[in-house]
């Protein structure tokens, strides 16, 4: 190959046969495309996962949608308009505790993390940055204070929490334990305090805060809102609190235990890109240690790419299940994708991999919103709210529902499509007429079809 441009060689592979699912442990009900990538660009990775595919290592493939036993919906996470859920909020105190008071409750697994896609390469020898975590460390009375604003709040946690047949009658002033009497009636007081807000029912707080967060969650998306303004209540000024605030506090300096967080190149297809308007580490594919008092006890990979981080995968020692590691790690990955976004304008997107919604483990994808899941046909995002009814009713759903769309990157001229052939980059059109009575032309039109038009004129299909 002549010049110094970069490409992409790929080998397809098809995929006609069955095999096990690691979701419902079908044994042959999971299918899909596959294709050995021997190097790719960052940008042809992004045209790619933007139409269903995702790697494993060197290994990109592509589940068939309509066939397989439990359909992957690629999903994508707008970053700069995340704001962490309560239960996000949860994971990320609870590590801060960890922290700085040494607090580890055993024997809880992280039901939030993906499993594990395939073995992690090696990781490469330049260190990229390593940030040492620091948050502040509460007194027990300054904690129950922030993380409890309200006596309402601390109710509403003992209600949820407590059994149905063994709650409290709303309608009994006094509840007495079956087989005792009170010894003493309440002496007479002097009534309701005027001066101070009525008490109001957990539910309709709940309630009150839905309708808040989907008001938020409107105006964010630039979709006007009638909703008369309401005085806010402690938990809404509570949520004003950023991913980056939790992330950043800082530790004392006596804490328990200390977590770094390194960032280190390692192997993939994925060339290493730099640009002036990207980001400062560059484009490819990355190691993200966490380790823990000098030891690792986490490796998460990320793809940065020219518009998002994609989430690989993510492995970590067992001893620390209770941490919430999987949930932890996509939090930081999010935070760590808005600092890139102030570098390059276009990076704001975070990719959580595939949101299998027949599958109720995988359904954790779809709580860090907002979000969208790609429509398997039309290859247009859809937001998830639009996309769960159809998924409720069928496990393979057409997302987009306007039936005049269609796939824009379709192909239409199969000759375009580039080949490497004997050392030689070719136009499929000069490599059929090479290759006189050749049978691998229903091959390479079901390989285009997948890839669509652009990326099959820039991608090297090898033809032996």
């Amino acid at each position: 190959m002549a010049g110094s441009k970069s490409y992409t060689i790929v080998e397809y592979f098809g995929g006609e046969d069955g095999y096990r699912c690691g979701y419902c442990k079908s044994q042959t009900g999971n299918f899909s495309r596959g294709m050995w990538s021997h190097t790719m660009t960052v940008q042809d990775y992004q045209d790619l996962i933007d139409r269903g595919w995702r790697r494993s290592g060197k290994y990109v493939y592509k589940p068939i949608m309509q066939k397989t036993c439990c359909p992957q919906y690629t999903i994508r996470c707008h970053a700069l308009k995340f704001q962490p859920s309560k239960s996000h909020k949860k994971i990320l105190k609870k590590m801060n505790r960890f922290i700085s008071k040494g607090e580890l409750q055993k024997g809880q697994e992280d039901c939030a993390g993906e499993p594990m896609d395939s073995v992690c390469e090696e990781a490469g020898p330049q260190e990229l940055s390593k940030v040492h975590l620091k948050c502040t460390a509460l007194t027990d009375i300054q904690k129950d204070a922030t993380e409890f604003p309200s006596t309402t709040e601390v109710q509403k946690e003992a209600a949820d929490a407590t059994p149905t047949g063994s709650q409290t009658s709303q309608n009994d002033p006094v509840s007495v334990p079956a087989g005792r009497t009170a010894s003493t009636a309440p002496k007479p007081g002097n009534g309701a305090d005027p001066s101070r807000p009525l008490c109001r029912k957990a539910k309709e707080l709940r309630k009150e805060r839905r309708l808040q967060k989907e008001q938020m969650r409107q105006n964010g998306d630039g979709v006007s809102s009638t909703v008369s303004p309401t005085q806010p209540t402690p938990s809404q000024n509570n949520q004003s609190k950023t991913l980056e605030d939790f992330i950043s506090e800082s530790l004392p300096e006596n804490s328990a235990h200390c977590l770094e967080f390194k960032r280190f190149l390692c192997d993939s297809p994925l060339e290493a890109e730099y640009a002036p308007d990207g980001p400062e580490v560059g484009y490819g594919s990355f190691h993200q240690q966490y380790w823990l008092d000098g030891r690792i006890v986490a490796v998460g990979v990320i793809d940065i790419l020219p518009t998002c981080v994609s989430s690989v995968y993510l492995y970590y020692h067992p001893d620390f299940n209770s941490l919430s590691l999987g949930s932890y790690s996509a939090l930081r990955e999010i935070a760590f994708t808005k600092q890139l976004q102030k570098q390059s304008p276009k990076l704001s997107y975070y990719y959580l991999g595939f949101y299998i919604h027949s599958c109720p483990k995988m359904r954790y994808k779809g709580q860090y919103r907002p979000s969208d899941l790609l429509c398997p046909e039309t290859y247009v995002w859809v937001s998830i709210e639009r996309c769960i009814p159809l998924l409720d009713n069928s496990r393979y759903a057409r997302l987009n529902q306007d039936p005049d769309l269609g796939d824009a990157r379709a192909v239409r001229d199969l000759g375009r499509a580039l080949v490497l052939y004997r050392r030689t980059v070719m136009p499929y059109a000069a490599y059929s007429r090479k290759r006189k009575g050749s049978s691998d032309e229903m091959e390479v039109q079901q390989y285009a079809s997948l890839v669509g038009q652009d990326c099959a004129e820039r991608i090297l299909l090898y033809r032996s």
